[in-house]
């Protein structure tokens, strides 16, 4: 590579490096922003001196923080990282620009495989949450697995795979949606909370295993960043390099799933984090798998708000993309 190329394409590193910096930092801005705000207001500085001073304080402050909110500020910054982890490797996988977690139907192959346990009061070792998140699990890898393998044997295009997706998004809609109509009204009205994203079933649990869901993920395909940014420049081309891509975009499916499953099994449905995160990642940063899947972690990481807000910012960003690629 020529001594001029070279020195444009480090400078282009150290703005990746730069840009990413400040986003771990403005993430860490807005967490400590989080923490304040609620019933009992606290200021950054009061925020802090509890984080500091540890859970053994006596203050009323170090409880509310502790015990409260920093659980479920902490699980969402997670579950969110997850959900955008998830959504970029799919979009890298399957060469689309509009698909993710949501589109795919995956998201609501986890849900309704939580409101089957909730609806059956399915716990292992008497925690419900483990059987919620099992049978989610379970959920998310049998759709996960079949939209791979129909892509698969059936030579279907990365459109088609989309249609396929939102296919099955409606179809176990309809059946959580049927099993909260036969199902009794208090079951109803916990399922109902589900499909909304609820952070008040947030604990130091959740925090464990829906940060240690992420790490794991985020390391086995940070050691395929190289084969991940060479898909993105075609089949073709990742074929002649050497790259098994068939493995590799089952491999990828299997880690999305174990995220969006963690996800899902904590806080139920949380729309279009997976779509929007990356995207915007890309917009700064590019295509480099280096950079993009650590800072695209933390933007969706970022993205506290659940539920409706995100399904609220999320719909015309779709609809921008749509039009973008004239679909």
């Amino acid at each position: 590579m020529p001594s001029g190329n070279a020195h444009m394409y480090r400078q282009l590193n150290g703005r990746r490096l730069l840009t990413g910096m400040v986003l771990a930092i403005l993430t860490l801005g807005l967490i400590v922003i989080d923490l304040g705000m609620g019933s009992s207001g606290i200021g950054p500085g009061e925020v802090v001196d509890a984080l500091l001073g540890g859970p053994d304080g006596d203050t009323a402050n170090t409880a509310i923080l502790w015990s409260i909110r920093l659980p479920m500020t902490l699980t969402c910054v997670f579950v969110g990282g997850s959900l955008s982890l998830a959504g970029l490797q799919i979009q890298t996988i399957t060469n689309n620009a509009l698909a993710s977690p949501y589109t795919l139907g995956i998201t609501a192959s986890a849900s309704f495989g939580a409101a089957i346990a909730i609806t059956l009061g399915l716990s292992v070792a008497g925690y419900l949450w483990i059987g919620t998140a099992l049978l989610a699990l379970v959920f998310a890898l049998a759709v996960s697995l079949l939209i791979f393998y129909l892509g698969r044997l059936k030579g279907m295009s990365t459109s088609t795979l989309i249609l396929s997706g939102i296919i099955m998004n409606f179809f176990f809609q309809a059946l959580q949606q049927y099993l909260q109509y036969r199902a009794s009204p208090e079951i109803a009205q916990i399922i109902s909370g589900w499909t909304f994203g609820n952070l008040q079933r947030s604990s130091w649990m959740s925090v464990v295993v829906s940060g240690c869901l992420l790490v794991m993920g985020a390391a086995l395909l940070s050691g395929w960043s190289w084969r991940l940014t060479v898909l993105t420049t075609g089949e073709e081309r990742a074929r002649s390099l050497g790259i098994n891509v068939e493995r590799l975009r089952l491999h990828v499916f299997l880690i999305c799933s174990f995220l969006i499953a963690g996800a899902v099994g904590f806080i139920g449905t949380v729309a279009f984090v997976g779509l929007v995160a990356p995207h915007c990642a890309k917009l700064m940063l590019g295509e480099d798998q280096r950079y993009l899947l650590p800072s695209a972690t933390i933007l969706g990481g970022s993205m506290l708000p659940v539920g409706i807000i995100t399904s609220i910012v999320g719909v015309p960003f779709l609809f921008v993309l749509l039009m973008k690629n004239g679909r």
